[in-house]
């Protein structure tokens, strides 16, 4: 009887960081074995506000090399996906008190111009009484600025990647769940359980990639074995789903008087979606769901905006994920930073490990290329960089 492979790699995450990381690897030439607990895309990856950006607000907080390679991969992901991610205008409104026009216009202007913008249409200033996107907003809002990013179906992106990660030759197991994983010299020893079946099995491989999500620390302490982790902090992202708001095909920036932003979407033909909040979460992802807060909050700050308000009886449906982003001290959730981390452990005898921590959608791809210069750091280095130019199936 054969002994079992052993892999190059193992993936613990099925999320867009993990099937971007396995997609890139495989297509290197590494082997690769990724396990996820539940369905693909079943935490974070499919919670999000269903947008490919650069993230204006962010540079606020000066993330300008997050901001730069953001709005480049914009173009990228819309070339590579163009059946699940076209372009998107929004409309920002200006809104006396809060953030001044010229502080707006200059983060456009940076927005339009650091990330090598080529099929994108420019920002531009909008005469609210004139244009079709005043009509649905109260008339106390007479200018507005008109910018470019763009719309993903979140949880297909992550199913896509998978999809041709095994193609590729990589083995994707959903429904399993990781139960431990042990260092045997230059070795992992990852050990396996189908929650459906409960039956368990061992694999090996030359080193760990942790790319759990928001449950990145307790692969770490729970799994691993290691102790005093805390390298996430954890940030419930809600979102309410009204009936259609609008009959514009853009979509909206709002502006909050607490600093914050929440963006009104045509969604699903018929309806709108309304998100994402900002609130430290402390329990289990699995638990996560909006709150009342949250609902009200949300109703309040689209109310302040369009002419007709937003109510609790005009919701459709809600959702709700955790965000587990680096943990880098800010003093409020909305300031944390959305830029991703990876760290490694091992190597000279010992077997690798390799955690992922943040990180967005839009820059999944930037990520997994990272993650794979790391891995060639332990592994030696195979195939170049390819998925810039590589269409994804579908």
């Amino acid at each position: 009887m054969s002994a079992p492979p052993i892999h190059d790699i193992f993936v613990i995450g099925g999320g867009i960081n993990g099937c971007g990381i396995a997609r890139d690897a495989v297509g290197r030439g590494f082997s690769v074995f990724l396990a996820e607990m539940n369905d693909l895309a079943s935490g974070t990856s499919s919670g999000s506000t269903k947008l490919i950006h650069g993230g204006l607000r962010y540079l606020e907080f000066y993330e300008f090399r997050l901001v730069r390679e953001a709005l480049m991969e914009r173009e990228i992901l819309w070339k590579n996906a163009p059946h699940i991610i076209w372009p998107m205008r929004f409309v920002l409104p200006y809104a006396r008190g809060l953030r001044p026009a010229w502080l707006i216009r200059l983060g456009l202007f940076l927005y339009d111009h650091i990330g090598g913008r080529k099929l994108l249409p420019a920002t531009k200033t909008l005469d609210m009484a004139k244009d079709p996107a005043g009509k649905p907003l109260k008339p106390l809002f007479r200018k507005a600025f008109e910018y470019s990013d763009g719309w993903v179906n979140d949880a297909r992106l992550v199913a896509l990647n998978a999809r041709d990660a095994a193609d590729r030759g990589a083995t994707i197991r959903t429904r399993t769940k990781v139960i431990g994983a042990r260092r045997e010299g230059e070795l992992w020893t990852v050990r396996l359980e189908n929650t459906q079946t409960g039956d368990t099995e061992e694999v090996k491989a030359r080193l760990l990639v942790n790319a759990a999500g928001p449950w990145v620390d307790h692969v770490l302490s729970a799994t691993v074995g290691l102790n005093e982790v805390h390298n996430v902090r954890l940030v419930q992202g809600s979102h309410i789903v009204i009936g259609k708001k609008f009959d514009d095909p853009r979509a909206y920036f709002f502006q909050n008087k607490d600093g914050r932003i929440i963006f009104a979407i045509p969604y699903e033909e018929e309806f709108t979606l309304i998100g994402t909040t900002d609130q430290d979460y402390a329990g289990d992802p699995h638990d996560v769901k909006i709150s009342d807060a949250e609902i009200d909050y949300l109703c309040a700050a689209a109310s302040e905006y369009f002419s007709q308000p937003v109510k609790r009886s005009d919701i459709v449906w809600t959702y709700s994920a955790v965000r587990p982003l680096y943990d880098d001290g800010a003093s409020k959730a909305q300031e944390a930073t959305r830029d991703y981390v990876l760290k490694t452990d091992g190597g000279d005898g010992t077997a690798p490990i390799i955690n992922t921590f943040g990180g967005k959608i839009t820059t999944y791809r930037r990520l997994s290329e990272s993650m794979l210069e790391k891995i060639e750091g332990f592994l030696g280095k195979r195939g170049k960089p390819w998925t810039a130019n590589a269409s994804l199936p579908g």
